[in-house]
């Protein structure tokens, strides 16, 4: 059965059936799927009940794979899943949910802020997909905002205005509002600011964006504060409910998102009980500085 899509939000988020992952996927459904991500930007797969192993061989079929590290603080000897999945849950190496002291956990909270996966890195991610093994009996949403339709509703004047924005973004910016300040040297040597356009346009459809995430700090060039108040209202507006798809996750989802395109955070829940999801990261190829948005 060929993969079909069906959109469920006005502006973007679609669904996607006819795709089962637990076999190898047909050329022309990747070429669907790569289509539709283009187009709706967020893609829903329901009934997928997988194991790692199948989760990173469907993502390969994008890309490779982003390297982990740098992105958290859980020491090597901590994690919980195999190399190539990031581990987007509340449990600890034993699978029980982390202590409410938790570095790991404190840090992870982070996760709840608006952003863009990877945006700390000098060349940023292209898709995540996160898997729920195990969904939490109460909140945990994740949102989605559509930084395409956010950028073509901005007036005129401030898209002239912040058309060739440089940003610096790391993790110690996006923890730092939470007030999560304590870090090793190791740590920020690996959390360095790297810089990002605030504009973006998307390789294949050429197509605008805000790029904008919590780990964004400064603006170059601007003194932080008013970089800042910027960079709130900026984010005040991509994420109006016009601009979000709220997913409620049912065991088996498996969501596909473009990062390119995109800001998500997750919601609250009742962190004393197992909430299990497992993201893959598909890897970015470029960094965003190296493109030309002004004209």
């Amino acid at each position: 059965m060929p993969a079909t899509v069906h959109p469920i939000h006005p502006a973007f988020a679609a669904e996607v059936s006819g795709i089962d992952m637990h076999e190898a996927v047909a050329p022309a459904d990747v070429a669907a799927i790569e289509a539709a991500i283009d187009k709706y930007a967020v893609l829903i797969f329901r009934d997928q009940e997988i194991t790692d192993a199948q989760q990173m061989a469907f993502s390969l079929n994008f890309g490779a794979l982003e390297n982990a590290r740098g992105g958290n603080v859980t020491k090597p000897g901590d994690f919980r899943l195999a190399s190539g999945m990031n581990d987007v849950s509340n449990l600890g190496k034993d699978h029980k949910p982390l202590a409410r002291d938790s570095r790991q956990r404190l840090f992870n909270l982070g996760n709840m802020l608006w952003h863009s996966d990877s945006s700390f890195r000098a060349i940023p991610a292209k898709y995540s997909l996160l898997s729920a093994r195990i969904v939490n009996p109460k909140g945990g949403d994740t949102e989605f905002a559509d930084m395409r339709a956010a950028y073509d509703a901005l007036d005129e004047e401030t898209r002239r205005e912040i058309a060739d924005y440089l940003c610096e973004h790391s993790l110690m910016y996006s923890r730092g509002a939470l007030g999560f300040l304590d870090y090793s040297d190791e740590e920020k040597e690996l959390f360095k600011p790297v810089r990002q356009r605030l504009v973006r346009a998307h390789p294949v459809t050429g197509r605008k964006s805000l790029y904008l995430s919590s780990h964004a700090g400064t603006i170059l060039g601007m003194p932080m504060p008013e970089a800042r108040i910027l960079l709130r209202d900026l984010t005040e507006h991509a994420t109006q409910p016009r601009f979000v798809y709220i997913h409620k996750w049912k065991r088996n989802d498996l969501v596909m998102w473009d990062n390119r395109q995109t800001m998500h955070r997750g919601r609250r829940y009742d962190e004393s009980q197992p909430r299990d999801v497992r993201r893959t990261t598909v890897a970015g190829d470029a960094p965003t500085v190296a493109q030309e948005v002004a004209a």
